[in-house]
C-alpha cells in the first residue's frame, strides 16, 4: 500500500531498480534491530557506486530521509520525508514511530485478514542439520572442515548445502548464509 504522500513514479524506480540489484528496503526489514534512519544509514554502511541507486533514487523524488520499520514479520512501514530528521529524533520519538508502524500493520492484518504463508511454507524452513552448516559456513569453514565438525561425510554436507541454498532461493553459499542471518 503506497500513501498518497509518496511522489509520483518513486515506487515503479524503486520496483524496477530493486529487481535489477538488490532490495535494500527487504535487506533492512529482515536485519534491522534498532529503528535507524535512511541517513544514519548511509554514514553506518557508507555504500558507494551502484550501493547509492536506492538513496538517489529517493533525493530526486525529493526524499531526504525516511525510517523503515518492520512489524511482526510481513510488514515493513516506511516514512519519508523531504528534510533530514536524524539528528531530530529521540529514542522516544522513535519508540512513538515505531508504534505507528505497528499500529497501521495491525490494521492492515484486520482489512485483509491474517497471513496464510507461513504454514504453507514451513516445509521451506531450514532443518537443525542445515542451520548447523549454515553457520559454520559463516564462519568461514569449508565443506571439509564443516564435515569433520558435524562427523558427516564430505558428500552429504555438499548435500545440505544445495538443499538449503534451494530452500533460501539462494545464488551461491555466500547468499545462503546472507539470507539466512
Amino acid at each position: 500500500f503506497i500513501h498518497r504522500s509518496v511522489p509520483k513514479g518513486w515506487w515503479e524506480g524503486y520496483s524496477e531498480a530493486a529487481s535489477r540489484h538488490y532490495d535494500p528496503g527487504l535487506i533492512m526489514a529482515r536485519t534491522s534491530l534498532m529503528a535507524y534512519t535512511w541517513v544514519e544509514t548511509m554514514r553506518m554502511f557508507d555504500p558507494v557506486g551502484a550501493d547509492r541507486w536506492w538513496y538517489e533514487l529517493a533525493h530526486k523524488f525529493g526524499m531526504r530521509d525516511g525510517m523503515t520499520c518492520p512489524v511482526g514479520g510481513r510488514w515493513v512501514v516506511g516514512f519519508w520525508s523531504p528534510k533530514p530528521f536524524s539528528h531530530l529524533l529521540t529514542d522516544a520519538m522513535r519508540v512513538v514511530i515505531y508504534g505507528a508502524a505497528s499500529f497501521a500493520a495491525l490494521r492492515l492484518e484486520q482489512i485483509i485478514g491474517p497471513d496464510l504463508q507461513p504454514a504453507t511454507t514451513l516445509a521451506r524452513q531450514p532443518t537443525p542439520r542445515e542451520l548447523a552448516v549454515l553457520r559454520l559456513m559463516a564462519a568461514g569453514r569449508t565443506a571439509d572442515e564443516i564435515a569433520r565438525s558435524l562427523g558427516l561425510s564430505e558428500e552429504t554436507i555438499r548435500s545440505h548445502i544445495k538443499k538449503v541454498q534451494a530452500k533460501l532461493g539462494a545464488r551461491n553459499r555466500l547468499h545462503a548464509v546472507a539470507e539466512a542471518m
